[in-house]
């Protein structure tokens, strides 16, 4: 763990007893995103005036210079204008995060300032309208009363403050906020499912989709289910232009939207790649306006999820020429399909979902033949249990692609090559390696992989259960009989040797009357044994 990791998470020190970590997290992350956009706007003041940032490098510094360039009228404007024209935003002298770390200093630091700053950003500028709302800072749980909250968010700032979110290149703080979802996931569990696909899982789709489009000059990403949007920042790390990829992504969960929002934004996403919305991915589609199809499509939907499978749904040109809707209680497919839809012929997708999808009958082996049918399917990964937070069960990576000429199938069983954890298992480096090499090769090793044909498909109903084409059968070492023989007559020596040992014992006592009858009785079962 990092030492900017260590701090940030140590941060949570003050909010870990009071509440659950799928609570925590709002605060700790509402306020670090906060602190990143506002000593970012120092740090443009700092480089606009053409002031060494060196010089400049103690907050209370910049903040001065800020204010010193706002009192002058003639250009108080012009500087507010230009900073809105490079960040999208400008923040108040007296709301700046350093402002309000120093009134907590000084002990006369208020919540209502906190709230005002965030209701100045989400208020002046559309993108950030929402972000803060879960930042509930009169919850009891901060404290019963006004003062005993006041403390609490205190004691944070003032160790957010030791945290230097913009003396880092690259996307360093906004990989640190990855981090922390993660950490928060495995705190809070199951409740975590719902926001966060395990790092390793996440970086072995995003290499598959990159696959083949390393070099286009936009590319353009979508994950209809996006939680923290990790999915979707993970591709850029494999293409040659990462700073020309568009991100389209659609959560339902209001808290978990607004989390990608800010995990976009401190990753350097501008709000013109930008395109999140915050609705049900199935019941209403989206995109539908141009573009509305992308080169690669990532998604690690709620498994057998419930949803409305309306017959009306059959009209829908995301699901109509299937001929089947998904199950109103096992949604799989129609998330499938709907991100399907969505690729453009090009395009590459990749879907975590439970096996189920893989066997099961009914609609779902409808549109599975079709699938096979029309060579939409072009691998099927079995990935281990027990990666991901909330849930157990193994889970399969399944890889889309349209317009083959092909109708085959590569199948991979991963599911036994993993880092055994406490909690939860990890795929290494060297595992996630050996699947993305197995992918490209696309050819059948011995217990690892399958190509497997069209017609071998057709031949097992369509049923795409992994054991049915990778034999990972590991057949027993022969038993030498002659050997356990002898161990079972070592085994009765010893025996016979302990019981007589043990009659002699027994017989040698000395007792009482009253214990007659169970002395007799002991030495009669060793007789009767032998």
């Amino acid at each position: 763990m990092s030492k900017l990791n260590i701090k940030l998470y140590s941060a949570a020190d003050n909010l870990r007893s009071k509440m659950d970590a799928s609570e925590y997290k709002n605060y700790l992350l509402g306020l670090i995103f906060y602190k990143f956009l506002s000593d970012k706007l120092l740090r443009k003041v700092v480089e606009l005036s053409g002031e060494s940032l060196t010089e400049y490098n103690i907050s209370k510094k910049q903040t001065d210079l800020y204010k010193k360039a706002l009192a002058d009228e003639d250009q108080k404007q012009n500087v507010k204008e230009t900073l809105i024209d490079i960040l999208d935003y400008e923040i108040e002298p007296k709301y700046l995060f350093s402002e309000l770390v120093e009134q907590a200093n000084k002990n006369i630091f208020q919540l209502k300032s906190l709230k005002e700053a965030f209701n100045h950003l989400s208020i002046q500028y559309a993108h950030f309208n929402g972000l803060f709302d879960d930042v509930d800072l009169q919850s009891k749980k901060l404290g019963a009363d006004e003062q005993q909250r006041n403390i609490t968010i205190t004691e944070v700032l003032k160790k957010l403050d030791d945290i230097d979110v913009m003396g880092h290149n690259g996307d360093v703080i906004g990989d640190a906020y990855e981090f922390l979802i993660g950490q928060f996931a495995s705190e809070a569990g199951k409740k975590a499912g719902e926001f966060y696909t395990p790092h390793e899982v996440s970086d072995m789709m995003a290499r598959i989709v990159a696959i083949g489009q390393e070099n286009k000059q936009i590319f353009g990403v979508y994950d209809p289910t996006m939680g923290s949007g990790s999915l979707m920042l993970n591709v850029r790390k494999y293409l040659n232009r990462p700073n020309s990829v568009k991100y389209h992504g659609q959560e339902l969960n209001a808290t978990t939207f607004n989390l990608a929002k800010m995990n976009l934004i401190l990753h350097g996403v501008s709000k013109e790649d930008m395109h999140l919305r915050n609705a049900d991915t199935l019941n209403q589609d989206w995109p539908t306006d141009e573009p509305y199809q992308f080169d690669s499509v990532l998604m690690n939907p709620p498994y057998s999820a419930k949803w409305a499978s309306l017959q009306t749904f059959l009209d829908d040109p995301r699901f109509s020429r299937y001929g089947k809707l998904a199950p109103k209680s096992k949604a799989d497919f129609a998330f499938l399909l709907h991100g399907f839809y969505h690729l453009k012929d090009s395009g590459t997708m990749a879907i975590v979902l439970p096996h189920g999808v893989l066997f099961r009958g009914a609609a779902e082996r409808a549109i599975r033949q079709k699938l096979v049918m029309d060579g939409s399917i072009y691998a099927v990964i079995g990935i281990p249990a027990n990666l991901f937070y909330g849930t157990a069960i193994p889970t399969t990576v399944i890889v889309l692609k349209k317009g083959r000429t092909s109708r085959d199938v590569l199948f991979i069983d991963a599911s036994k090559e993993f880092v055994k954890g406490k909690n939860q298992n990890k795929l290494s480096q060297e595992n996630i390696d050996k699947i993305i090499d197995s992918y490209k090769n696309r050819k059948s090793v011995e217990k690892y992989a399958y190509l497997a044909s069209f017609d071998e498909m057709e031949e097992n109903d369509f049923n795409l259960n992994i054991p049915r084409y990778v034999d990972t059968f590991e057949e027993e070492a022969p038993i030498d009989m002659a050997t356990i023989g002898a161990q079972i007559q070592d085994i009765r020596k010893e025996k016979a040797k302990l019981d007589a040992s043990l009659y002699d014992m027994i017989s040698s006592l000395q007792y009482e009357e009253e214990n007659e009858k169970w002395i007799k009785g002991a030495l009669e079962v060793f007789n009767h044994a032998k």
